[in-house]
């Protein structure tokens, strides 16, 4: 471990100022040369990646928004680079960031990050909580099989699963036969009760629910409706009794009650043994599978029993001691995700060393914790951080849908993700310490909630010691490539005329978003028309092609007439009053062309493509992205250059870059766009509503009922009509 040096003069004078009353004593003898800060407030970014539903105001990535609004269940995280919610895995990682927090709360609030800890972990919890439907629990929202078909960004999920077609995503729910997953639940509602007490007004709410849960989970003690559900292809729970000793132990934290402690004593009889023995297994490590060894320190600490403690130790000698130790000292548990059993055995030993153990057992579990730690962060032979976003040299391509931001349905393209996905601690090395920053190499470049949950309670008791100062400037703005644009490509060019494909892309991802009201125009210079005696309007437009029409549900594209601009120039324009005829959700469907034919008058001769304004750089080998080609959102030009030089400044409906507020929300009635206006765009928009095609933010509900009755339906789309009409 690297430590900065201190200079004995400052040491000195720190020290007098200190004895003076002037500036707090230090209690760490020395701070790591690695910012622990900053690792935390990027870990916590990780998780509003994650985030479902509708987004809180606070969330800070320029890259997300609103998504899966209409699941069963709101709310939540995402699991991994997927977009189903696993309640088992969830409420693993939330119990885990409980731990860290109630731990070391007053480090996390010493660098300022209390706030946003408390924020993502209440996000969760309050998923956890809204599960609990009294006589039967939520244990999964999405299917996982189905959602791996599909590889695009989740603000899209409900058109990419079913390639355009509305898709409703599905629940399981139970009353038995799952006491992993509901302890699991039980275990995060008391855990971030005992976290937030007198922080939040929410901890009596989570520990009711932990409290009805884990009876639910204690009485039929089996898991086999779980494990023949859907849940079971991805988290298929291997046990079942050490999650109700883990969710026992932190009921009795929270509630203090002799009762909850007496039921985790009653569940060490039927605790995992290790191999062949009947002794209490001590290997392998704290994960989602496995809550053993982080119920049997909570125990250790709760009974001070010497026996308990010392089952504590055997297994932070086994991690010190018999687990594979790579070069640079990280400890390589098993292939897939090996740092986070590394952090999450690191947290466990730092608790231990904190509140069990003392003398040269402390010290030699704090090398180790930090080790493991320290190397996750760059101290490692590959001078490489394994934490998204954190040093110089970090992973760019971690597997995750949405943060790749494919347009097409495909895990290879683009090559590098487009955002940056900040925070998130990758799968790790392989055995023999290489690496490969491969999205497709779901051993090392895996990221998941639970990954980061030991690596974030890690971090906790690190800025608890070293402190650390967190980034003022991050998130920083993102490098932005083009969302709207036409690909153009000439099929056949004469003296007739010419015939185009124009493919209009949507490749949005700030964030990926269908919006209605787009259109491009192409320009073209019409002298020689005029020259031979026609009107401009005598040009023949013929279209060949119209793939938004393709589409039964799909408003159709509005092509013009010959339309004037300045001079001998005119235009074309094509028009997409709905979004969805270009969305980026598949090869398919990110693009639609429209083919145009414009023949000269009379079907004659003397058309000249060579000086038309959107024709510069055309050819007939392959589409180009034509800046001549313009594009519009609402009437306001975001991408290319008209001919008299006016260029457009991106989509207006992007969110802002690099900040944490997203678009705000209008309060003008029936502005469902937030374009501070009432037009037939807002009218779409509650058409789709009201016939359930897409369903309005809660946060445009209230523009939409026009007639303020508490609900939108053909009254106020009508109320919105006459309106419009005026």
């Amino acid at each position: 471990m690297k430590f900065k040096k201190i200079i004995s003069a400052v040491s000195a004078a720190a020290m007098l100022f200190s004895l003076a009353g002037t500036i707090p004593t230090e209690t760490a003898e020395a701070a790591s040369d690695i910012n622990y800060a900053e690792a935390l407030q990027k870990s916590l970014f990780f998780y509003e990646c994650q985030q479902a539903g509708e987004l809180p105001d606070w969330n800070r990535v320029e890259w997300r928004a609103d998504s899966t609004t209409d699941d069963f269940i709101p709310g939540g995280w995402y699991d991994a680079g997927d977009h189903v919610k696993f309640n088992l895995p969830m409420a693993y990682s939330a119990s885990m960031i409980a731990w860290g927090l109630y731990e070391y709360g007053d480090g996390v609030e010493k660098v300022g990050q209390f706030e946003t800890y408390q924020n993502n972990l209440e996000y969760a919890l309050d998923y956890l909580a809204a599960c609990d439907l009294g006589d039967e629990i939520v244990f999964q929202v999405g299917n996982g099989t189905e959602d791996h078909t599909w590889w695009g960004p989740v603000e899209l999920y409900a058109y990419g699963i079913n390639e355009g077609s509305v898709y409703k995503r599905p629940y399981y729910t139970a009353s038995e036969g799952c006491s992993a997953v509901f302890a699991e639940m039980a275990a995060a509602l008391a855990a971030g009760s005992a976290a937030l007490k007198g922080k939040s007004s929410k901890t009596d709410g989570y520990l009711e629910h932990a409290v009805h849960i884990f009876e639910m989970a204690d009485a039929s003690k089996s898991d086999d409706y779980y494990n023949d559900s859907n849940a079971a292809g991805f988290y298929r729970s291997s046990h079942f009794y050490d999650e109700l000793f883990w969710a026992a132990n932190w009921l009795y934290i929270a509630t203090g009650e002799q009762q909850y402690l007496d039921k985790a004593t009653s569940y060490i009889p039927n605790l995992g043994l290790e191999l062949g023995t009947s002794e209490l297994k001590y290997s392998w490590g704290q994960c989602w599978d496995d809550v053993q060894q982080g119920g049997m320190l909570l125990y250790a600490r709760s009974t001070k029993d010497t026996k308990y403690i010392n089952q504590v130790k055997k297994h932070l000698d086994y991690w010190n001691n018999d687990v594979e130790k790579l070069d640079g000292g990280l400890r390589w548990l098993t292939t897939w995700g090996c740092l986070r059993y590394a952090e999450t055995a690191a947290f466990l030993a730092a608790v231990a060393s904190d509140t069990l153990l003392t003398g040269s057992d402390a010290e030699k579990y704090k090398d180790f914790y930090e080790t493991q730690i320290n190397y996750a962060l760059g101290d490692n032979p590959l001078n490489f951080s394994f934490e998204v976003g954190y040093s110089d040299s970090y992973p760019l391509n971690p597997h995750h849908r949405t943060a790749h931001g494919s347009w097409k349905n495909d895990i290879y393209e683009p090559v590098t993700n487009r955002h940056i996905l900040y925070g998130a601690l990758v799968g790790g090395p392989n055995q023999d310490g290489t690496y490969e920053d491969d999205r497709n190499n779901y051993i090392n470049n895996e990221v998941a909630t639970d990954y980061n949950a030991g690596f974030t309670a890690m971090l906790c008791k690190m800025v608890d010691e070293y402190g650390g100062q967190t980034d003022p400037d991050f998130p920083e703005p993102e490098t932005r490539d083009e969302e709207f644009y036409v690909e153009a490509m000439i099929k056949q060019s004469s003296e007739s005329g010419i015939t185009l494909s124009l493919k209009f892309t949507n490749h949005t991802a700030w964030p990926a978003r269908v919006v209605d009201n787009l259109s491009y125009r192409y320009y073209m210079d019409l002298s020689e028309v005029i020259a031979a005696g026609f009107k401009p309007e005598d040009v023949a437009v013929r279209v060949d092609r119209d793939q938004s029409a393709m589409y039964s549900d799909v408003t159709p594209a509005q092509i013009s007439g010959i339309q004037h601009y300045d001079g001998n120039i005119y235009y074309i324009e094509v028009t997409y009053p709905d979004g969805r005829a270009a969305m980026p959700i598949s090869t398919g469907r990110c693009q639609c062309e429209t083919m145009l034919a414009l023949v000269f008058p009379n079907y004659g001769t003397g058309w000249d493509a060579s000086n038309d304004y959107s024709n510069i750089g055309l050819n007939e080998d392959e589409g180009v992205i034509s800046h001549n080609i313009t594009v519009y959102e609402n009437g306001t030009l975001i991408f290319g250059t008209e001919p008299d030089g006016t260029t457009g400044n991106g989509s207006i409906s992007a969110n802002p870059s690099g900040s944490s507020d997203k678009p705000s929300v209008s309060d003008v009635k029936g502005d469902l766009n937030n374009d501070s206006k009432v037009n037939i765009q807002d009218i779409l928009l509650m058409k789709k509503h009201i016939l359930n095609i897409s369903a309005l933010s809660s946060k445009n509900l209230k523009n939409a009922d026009i007639n303020s009755d508490g609900s939108v339906n053909i009254i106020d789309l009508v109320l919105m009509l006459r309106e419009v009409i005026k």
